[in-house]
């Protein structure tokens, strides 16, 4: 099945910015439902941004909109998430998700094992 790897973490201060890619292991990115999710110890995993590239359809969390941006390069077979303003409260592991499809809703079954993010 497909693999996911994420990358672009880090520790960056209150305002700063970071981007956050997601690596597929094959070339069906495009036919999928992809998403980012973040998880803080002791809380429920979250989504934060999720994209349906095959219908050019975008969804972003209340918390993250205006300040982050997912999107994707077909040709990388990459997801990003743009991340700007961030504040402590943007600070969780952050996973990539990808369904197995473009169905609705969709089923994100597969995960990426998780890039830190911590912003102080």
């Amino acid at each position: 099945h497909v693999q996911l790897v994420e990358s672009g973490g880090g520790s960056v201060q209150a305002g700063g910015a970071l981007t956050l890619s997601c690596v597929v292991s094959d070339d069906t990115i495009r036919s999928r439902c992809m998403a980012w999710f973040r998880q803080t110890p002791g809380k429920e995993r979250e989504g934060v941004a999720f994209m349906s590239a095959g219908d050019s359809f975008t969804f972003y969390d209340d918390s993250v909109q205006g300040r982050f941006t997912i999107s994707q390069d077909d040709a990388k077979n990459t997801l990003y998430l743009q991340m700007n303003s961030l504040n402590s409260d943007d600070s969780a592991m952050y996973y990539c998700a990808a369904a197995p499809d473009l169905s609705w809703p969709p089923d994100f079954r597969y995960w990426g094992q998780g890039t830190q993010v911590t912003v102080s």
